[in-house]
């Protein structure tokens, strides 16, 4: 039995009916009629809630709305001043041209629309509801992305609006095929999510099979992006992200035109390319934008950059320990020189600087910017001189970690950079413990990880092992844009040409 089954057995013990009788469950909504009882009694200890009573044509009514969801000057302009406007004659419906009559039987649907923003007019005497969107609140203009620069290409990115990313997207598509599917999901929360996608290119296995996963999911709210893509991942036990996430408009764009399906969550300016490949990992949309030599040169540079980063510090240990006849004996001899001090076993030198750098690096993360840089640059040069002075290391080792957390920066996707860091150790105590042959163990069982996980059903290895030759041409070679004509294989795009061979 392996752990994922093992933990799914777990899951049902803890969920049983015998115990299940004993916890309070999610409660199950069932419509109500709406009465003035009722809404007050789902709005009780809401000090935010606003009720006025005023006259419309000699007719009593209530405005009820979130004065935290919307301001007196939208309900100036949108409520208050047509119906002052108005004839006798004229009915408070026709009057206000964005209201909409509410169903007198669905109480939640009333409430969860008041929560989203909606102010509503409720006529007493004749039993009569209008809804009006007046949700204003303050957000995050658009702005630059800070976690994914480039020097070259469009500066935009997401924010926490779902309304304004999608609309971000849809001023560079201007397409009816492009498809905006909205669900709501979290017991508590009752979170916007949607799900975009290209009708006449994306593989519709594809989209359903996102679309089934999203709805059979349970949670009590998603605070963020990251949290939903966890959820939706193919193997949640894997250390390596199985899906893109991207705060660039551009990134997101170019993705629907291959085919893949975008999710995005109000209240998180993340959006999440699904599916996704392990190389599509270390590449960048700046890529595209710069010529095939110098974005060829990037890849080989970032994908060098992993491997070396896995590898570099436990193959210090493994040579030291175990292989010193591999090494010259100029570099050995400046090896020894270099430790000759130090009281500790390679392994135990590398644990002891690497957790130093984590430590380092976490500090500087969670500071403020500036102090956040001074921590990381003064703290790792003092620290590690002082340690090699103290004879607690060598100043070789200084460098290789150093080498080796740099690399780990490489790849533009950050969660793929942690999986980097995560991994380098697993071949530190392999490299300590067993030697090289450690290390091949542990590379080959990375290597077979690698080539069983799958994103959305697809192989997670595409390029490496391609679903089609034409995929080499975006690989580590990114060819020359004349030469890319056809879409990714993962994709299983519904169009396999992204423009006619017989254009020129």
């Amino acid at each position: 039995m392996n752990v994922w089954k093992w933990y799914k057995n777990i899951v049902k013990k803890t969920v049983s009916p015998e115990k299940q009788k004993s916890k309070p469950q999610y409660e199950i909504k069932e419509n109500e009629p709406v009465t003035l009882e009722s809404l007050k009694s789902k709005f009780q200890n809401i000090d935010d809630l606003i009720i006025k009573e005023i006259n419309v044509n000699d007719e009593k009514a209530l405005l009820i709305y979130l004065s935290s969801l919307t301001n007196a000057s939208m309900i100036q302009e949108l409520v208050l001043t047509p119906l002052n406007s108005t004839s006798d004659n004229i009915q408070p419906e026709n009057a206000i041209k964005h209201s909409a009559t509410v169903n007198m039987g669905d109480l939640n649907t009333l409430v969860y629309n008041i929560m989203s923003g909606y102010t509503i007019l409720y006529f007493l005497n004749r039993e009569f509801i209008l809804e009006i969107d007046t949700y204003k609140v303050e957000n995050r203009s658009v702005e630059s992305a800070e976690n994914e620069t480039t020097v070259m290409g469009p500066q935009d990115s997401f924010n926490e609006s779902l309304t304004t990313s999608i609309s971000l997207i849809k001023q560079r598509i201007r397409s009816f095929n492009l498809k905006t599917k909205i669900m709501q999901m979290g017991t508590e929360t009752n979170d916007d999510v949607a799900i975009l996608y290209m009708d006449n290119i994306a593989n519709n296995e594809n989209v359903q099979r996102v679309i089934r996963r999203v709805q059979n999911i349970e949670y009590q709210g998603f605070v963020s992006l990251p949290i939903l893509k966890q959820m939706l991942e193919d193997k949640p036990f894997s250390p390596f992200p199985q899906f893109g996430i991207t705060v660039r408009t551009d990134y997101a764009t170019e993705a629907l035109l291959d085919g893949r399906i975008i999710v995005m969550i109000n209240g998180s300016p993340e959006a999440a390319i699904l599916p996704a490949t392990f190389f599509e990992m270390f590449t960048s949309t700046e890529d595209y934008y710069n010529r095939w030599s110098t974005a060829t040169l990037l890849r080989a540079i970032r994908l060098g950059g992993f491997l070396i980063s896995i590898l570099l510090t436990s193959t210090y240990i493994s040579v030291l320990t175990y292989h010193p006849e591999m090494l010259p004996p100029t570099l050995l001899t400046m090896l020894s020189e270099s430790r000759t001090q130090v009281p500790f076993p390679p392994l135990l030198e590398v644990l002891i600087i690497e957790l130093v750098i984590e430590i380092l690096r976490e500090a500087g993360s969670r500071m403020p910017t500036k102090i956040g840089q001074t921590i990381g640059i003064v703290g790792g040069i003092v620290i590690g001189q002082a340690a090699v002075e103290a004879g607690l290391t060598s100043n070789v080792l200084i460098v290789l970690v150093a080498t080796s957390a740099l690399l780990s920066f490489l790849p533009p996707n950050f969660l793929m950079s942690n999986a980097v860091r995560l991994v380098r150790y697993g071949f530190i105590i392999a490299g300590g413990t067993l030697g090289m042959f450690g290390q091949f163990v542990f590379l080959a069982w990375l290597m077979n990880h690698l080539l069983n996980l799958t994103s959305l059903g697809s192989p997670y290895m595409t390029p490496f092992v391609p679903r089609k030759w034409t995929d080499l041409f975006n690989s580590v070679l990114r060819a020359p844009i004349n030469f890319m004509v056809t879409r990714a294989g993962i994709s299983r795009a519904k169009k396999q040409l992204t423009r006619p061979l017989d254009e020129e």
